[in-house]
């Protein structure tokens, strides 16, 4: 049987680059990195990484939590990281201005036509209809379900090799989205400052916080148990972070004014991931979790979607910050 062909040895990341020789060893230690995270988050009892404070900052907002849905739910063994580098090193995110090769691939994965046919269906979630390879979720749900179908099922070593081999012949090409994913997906968290149970529980608010990524701002959207009527608002997120984050054990109340005096105060100079970081904007009406590097992540306002942000953003406000575990 003939093997799918994708022309993305001729896309827009490869360009620049001469064919390489095998860097066996190179290679072996990184997926052996992609594997491990899959096989520490998997002892967790998780399905995917969490992404690294570079990937946040690459990624764009959309894209990330399309890549961070689309892995477990195509291919459990792929961790969203392999199919993030791909997507960079293809168009860097859907960014590339016309998202053609000359070889006659086409949209944010460069799939030729003829190839996306044989992974487009079903369609996915926020998917066109019928599919085509330049919408972004159909696009990287098929890249998804390729991998899986040349070896990233397994989530092994070899596996993760074959997919990506896979999708363009080329030992270069493995090398570079490896080293790329091994770039996007964050070690998993041991805790720190203090130890222990709270520190674990601020870990995963942030994780929990980052999973939200891309859902559309609406207003009075969310709870405990995620997106409602679409969507989130600053406290829908937090409310549903924190409360995901413990394990249930914390509830926060629901609005940001209310947010303001959960949990205990926190001198700014001692801010941790997780921390719940109030902002007095129209009466104290807005609320983010800081997630280190002087970086917050929050969902703004409508028209945007869930995001990070430089807490040098909000420096015109008075804020307070308060930790909940």
């Amino acid at each position: 049987m003939k093997r799918p062909g994708i022309a993305v040895g001729a896309g827009f990341g490869a360009g620049a680059l001469g064919l390489i020789g095998v860097l066996v060893l190179f290679v072996a230690a990184v997926a052996n990195g992609v594997a491990g995270h899959q096989q520490e988050q998997a002892a967790a009892g998780t399905q995917i990484s969490a992404p690294s404070g570079g990937a946040v900052g690459d990624i764009p907002p959309a894209m990330l939590a399309l890549y961070r849905k689309a892995a477990p739910a195509a291919c459990a063994g792929l961790d969203w990281s392999v199919l993030a580098a791909i997507g960079k090193v293809e168009t860097d995110h859907a960014r590339h201005p016309t998202m053609r090769s000359s070889a006659g691939a086409v949209g944010p994965m460069q799939f030729l036509p003829s190839t996306f046919k044989g992974y487009a269906y079903p369609v996915p979630p926020g998917g066109a209809n019928p599919p085509t390879p330049w919408d972004p979720a159909d696009a990287v749900y098929a890249a998804a379900r390729m991998l899986c179908a040349n070896g990233a099922k397994s989530g092994s070593e070899k596996g993760i090799y074959r997919a990506i081999y896979s999708y363009n012949h080329a030992d270069w090409y493995v090398r570079k989205v490896l080293g790329q994913a091994k770039a996007y997906a964050a070690a998993p968290s041991t805790g720190g400052g203090s130890g222990g149970a709270a520190a674990g529980s601020s870990s995963a608010i942030v994780r929990a916080a980052y999973s939200q990524l891309g859902v559309p701002y609406v207003w009075g959207g969310g709870d405990i148990h995620g997106p409602n009527n679409g969507g989130l608002d600053c406290s829908g997120l937090t409310s549903y972070a924190v409360y995901k984050g413990t394990g249930g054990r914390v509830a926060l109340p629901r609005t940001s004014q209310q947010q303001r005096f959960a949990g205990i105060a926190v001198p700014r100079d001692e801010m941790q991931p997780g921390d719940l970081i109030i902002f007095n904007r129209h009466g104290w009406g807005h609320v983010g979790i800081f997630v280190g590097d002087n970086t917050m992540i929050n969902a703004p306002k409508p028209g945007r979607g869930v995001e990070t942000a430089p807490l040098s953003e909000w420096s015109g406000y008075e804020w307070a910050v308060r930790r909940v575990t």
